[in-house]
């Protein structure tokens, strides 16, 4: 059974009978280890109580667009950024030609239109309907935006029809959102991915180090190994559980992470998210230095190792994707960087933010390459993840 680990999955009910089902979905995908928050339009709340989906869910229902309390907390844009997938299940005809039409008049439908998820339907109408030219057309429309279709079964539907347009069952609907994560864009390649902070000693007791938290590593790693790719992390210290189905090689200082480590063999790809300490001790005190009773303590320091600029200097068979994290003029200084440590591309962000960089589980970033820029809008470090192997992915295969 494949596994839904550390997934955020909106799970989002129209208004059709077959919404009875989405109870169930909602509890098959806990079952697979997804983390589920439910909208339903104000149509689904006539065939199954908003009370029962808090209740599996654990988690209170969204159905009001307009809804002041909800914006106070989580509001419709940040529900949006939060998911990893969109399912809408049931999907009814009316709902689907609503998405191909871009309306935004209901939460569900708005969210459609905000995230930078994943989406899929899975359809659940009468046969004649699901027939219907009109349909057909909508159903391509969909599928030309990357929406992900799971069904529709056929058999005996509640208006006593037979035919194309029952939705799926639940076990069958989740074992087809787990699979749509596992993508196979790198599968047979090799990752390697540097992630977290170093600390740099000054003496027994302090050190110099920075605030990354190491989530986008981590988070890179898990889109990583979702793609199929064999996958090591070389980890500062960091407070997380490492994805399953990788290599954890655990540094401390920058000093122990140099590119001879690793011969070009077990590197095609490699990712360096880690933002090394940019000084080290010139001599590190064999005991902890005391102020006693001077009002400073005088610091002599010199340039940290220069991992990027390794990698991309002894091994020029690799695909090396650095990262920039700036405060100011962030896409300029990327560039520069990239250029100037021969790197195949570089992702920069403003670390100078508290909503998304450092610590935060959203970010926001741009992907740049010699000959092109792309910009990816505010979401959550995950998605941002799968969004970054799939720039690789599409690079390698050029």
């Amino acid at each position: 059974m494949s596994t839904l680990s550390n997934k955020r999955i909106i799970v989002g009910i129209t208004g059709g009978i077959a919404a009875y089902k989405s109870a169930e979905i909602v509890r098959r995908l806990q079952d697979r280890g997804a983390e589920v928050r439910v909208v339903m339009t104000p149509s689904a709340e006539e065939f199954i109580r908003p009370l029962t989906l808090q209740a599996l869910s654990g988690h209170p229902v969204h159905a009001d667009l307009l809804d002041p309390e909800a914006e106070a907390g989580m509001g419709h844009i940040e529900l949006a950024r939060w998911a990893d997938l969109l399912l809408i299940a049931p999907a009814t005809a009316d709902f689907i030609a609503s998405m191909v039409h871009g309306r935004g008049n209901s939460l569900l439908n708005a969210l459609y239109l905000a995230t930078p998820a994943k989406v899929a339907v899975a359809p659940a109408m009468n046969q004649g309907m699901w027939s219907h030219p009109a349909t057909s057309d909508n159903m391509r429309t969909l599928e030309q935006r990357d929406v992900l279709v799971f069904g529709p079964d056929n058999g005996i539907q509640a208006c006593g029809d037979i035919g194309e347009g029952r939705m799926q069952q639940p076990e069958d609907i989740a074992e087809q959102v787990a699979n749509c994560f596992q993508s196979g864009q790198l599968s047979g390649k090799k990752v390697v991915i540097t992630a977290g902070p170093t600390r740099e000693a000054i003496d027994p007791v302090r050190y110099i180090s920075n605030h990354s938290s190491g989530k986008m590593g981590y988070a890179i790693a898990a889109a990583a190994i979702e793609a199929g790719a064999e996958v090591t992390i070389i980890s500062g210290p960091v407070a997380l559980a490492a994805p399953d189905r990788c290599t954890i090689i655990p540094i401390i200082s920058a000093l122990k992470c140099t590119a001879r480590q690793w011969p070009p063999a077990a590197m095609p790809i490699f990712l360096l998210p880690l933002p090394l300490s940019p000084t080290i001790g010139r001599s590190v005190s064999p005991s902890k230095r005391l102020r006693k009773t001077a009002d400073s303590i005088e610091l002599k320091l010199e340039k940290n190792v220069d991992i990027v600029s390794a990698v991309a200097d002894n091994f020029n068979d690799l695909y090396v994707v650095g990262f920039a994290a700036e405060t100011q003029d962030i896409e300029t200084y990327a560039r520069d960087k990239l250029a100037r440590k021969k790197l195949d591309a570089i992702v920069a962000n403003d670390v100078s933010r508290t909503d998304v960089g450092f610590n935060a589980d959203d970010n926001e970033a741009w992907w740049i390459t010699a000959d092109s820029s792309q910009a990816f809008s505010k979401r959550s470090k995950a998605q941002l993840a799968r969004d970054i192997i799939e720039a690789i992915s599409e690079r390698l295969e050029r």
